[in-house]
């Protein structure tokens, strides 16, 4: 059986969490539960990054312990398992699990064994935001792609990963396919990068700069491990990858997919920086690198610094769990920003799941009273699971959901031509209810609490009570 473990890059807890951050977990849980539900043994993680700096900084800021403020900033994504209704088997948190530090540091002496690390002083252009390096050519404007702002003149002693070492062996790794980007387009970004050269990169930072957060250099403890080095390796020390655990040879160390879901923000670090540890360690690769775009408001990126941010906790508790994970998984784009509004969601959980697939139950059930057996569903939707594989595999959510959704309205249109009604209509009845039942069960990975509210009703008689409820019509009162 073919593996799968999935992970979500881990966030900072300088702030709480956004609605960009609700979009990875969602779309990892709809991967993770589509592969459970095709017969796959799967293991999803997901947690924060507690040990960055600016988690120091923003302490400092609001006059809090940093350990009490990234103690309560955890807790608060680790609570979105409920209103999201997420699936995940592990939530790590890199500054309490003692799993990571121990994977850390042997990932960090396997390393300066393979002769990767070295000690030197550098003076460089820091982006406090990304926690990231600048050369001068990548900053447009003299500005961080990323934040906006002018990185700022740093000069330190750290140590240093030889990264120019494994360019070729990068290039040959992509070219090839032996780990896959989707979509292309972030592929051939990444190709274009190392094509271009690879440089060696700082991997620690001066403790008395972390004020001492964070993880001690081995054998150096006046240096702590630079957070992306101490963040990417969550993926293998959330297994036990620290003390031989057998959670590591079987998820990571074995024949499975290792897939990561991630925001084209820090493709880099998981397609280059990430692949070059591991090989230097001789560690297996990860797989598969799924990126997906931003989410906007008003156009502009959703972010902690930017003011913007939407609390998915908050939306939940006004519009539904399964209006949001819809919303999310229907209308945000594959490539490319999608700007949210809380009328495109109550626009497309409206549409999609009250008129059309709450409508099409609602109508069977009415029609049939709960009394008249599934048929086979027809040739038009035997092929939804098959569609959903590919578009998933794809890493393309609006495809999967489009698949479902179009099942749907034909089988609105189908009430409409046949008019059950009247006459003998138990053979469409028939194939309505089998319609259904396919769908229903189809729905889980993309909205499990929806899906299982219809699968009750479609598994009992009686006047039905409607599943998806009318959005617009609550946003009126």
């Amino acid at each position: 059986m073919n593996l799968l473990y999935v992970t979500t890059a881990i966030p900072y807890v300088n702030a709480a969490p956004h609605l960009g951050h609700a979009l990875e977990l969602v779309q990892a849980d709809v991967l993770a539960r589509h592969a459970r539900r095709r017969g796959r043994p799967v293991r999803f993680l997901t947690g924060t990054d507690d040990n960055a700096l600016k988690n120091v900084t923003a302490a400092k800021v609001a006059g809090v312990d940093v350990r009490e403020f990234v103690d309560r900033n955890a807790a608060r994504f680790g609570a979105l398992r409920e209103p999201l209704s997420l699936s995940f088997d592990d939530f790590i948190r890199t500054s309490a699990d003692t799993r990571h530090r121990i994977g850390v540091e042997r990932l960090w002496r396997e390393c300066a064994a393979a002769g990767d690390l070295y000690r030197r002083r550098y003076e460089g252009l820091y982006c406090p935001g990304c926690e990231q390096f600048y050369a001068e050519p990548e900053l447009p404007d003299g500005l961080c792609p990323e934040h906006r702002v002018r990185p700022e003149t740093v000069a330190e002693e750290n140590w240093f990963f030889r990264l120019s070492r494994y360019t070729d062996q990068l290039l040959e790794i992509l070219e090839s396919g032996r780990i896959r980007i989707e979509p292309a387009a972030r592929r051939n970004e990444v190709l274009a990068f190392v094509r271009a050269g690879l440089t060696d990169f700082s991997v620690s930072r001066p403790a008395a700069r972390a004020a001492g957060w964070g993880i001690p250099v081995p054998g150096d403890p006046g240096q702590v491990v630079y957070v992306w080095w101490d963040a990417l390796a969550n993926y293998v020390t959330a297994l036990g990858y620290g003390d031989d655990d057998p959670g590591y040879r079987r998820w990571w160390d074995g024949p499975g997919e290792r897939t990561h879901v991630i925001g084209k923000g820090i493709v880099r670090f998981h397609a280059v920086h990430w692949p070059a540890l591991l090989l230097s360690a001789g560690l297996p690769l990860p797989t598969t690198v799924l990126v997906h775009d931003y989410l906007t408001v008003d156009g502009a990126k959703i972010a902690k610094s930017a003011g913007n941010a939407v609390d998915p906790a908050g939306l939940t508790d006004r519009y539904g769990t399964d209006a949001v994970r819809w919303w999310l998984l229907r209308d945000v784009a594959r490539l490319g920003g999608s700007d949210f509004t809380t009328g495109r969601l109550i626009h497309h959980s409206d549409t999609d799941l009250a008129n059309g697939l709450g409508n099409l139950v609602s109508r069977t059930l009415t029609l049939t009273r709960g009394e008249i057996a599934a048929s086979t569903p027809p040739a038009w939707c035997t092929d939804l699971p098959e569609r959903i594989d590919r578009a998933l595999y794809d890493f393309d959510f609006r495809a999967a959901t489009g698949a479902i959704c179009s099942v749907v309205d034909e089988a609105n249109r189908l009430i409409e031509t046949e008019q059950p009604w009247k006459g003998d209509g138990q053979a469409v009845l028939a194939t309505l209810t089998g319609v259904c039942r396919l769908v229903a069960t189809e729905l889980e990975p993309f909205l499990p609490d929806g899906a299982r509210r219809l699968r009750e009703q479609l598994s009992r008689p009686g006047r039905p009570k409607p599943v998806f409820p009318r959005l617009a019509q609550r946003s009126r009162r």
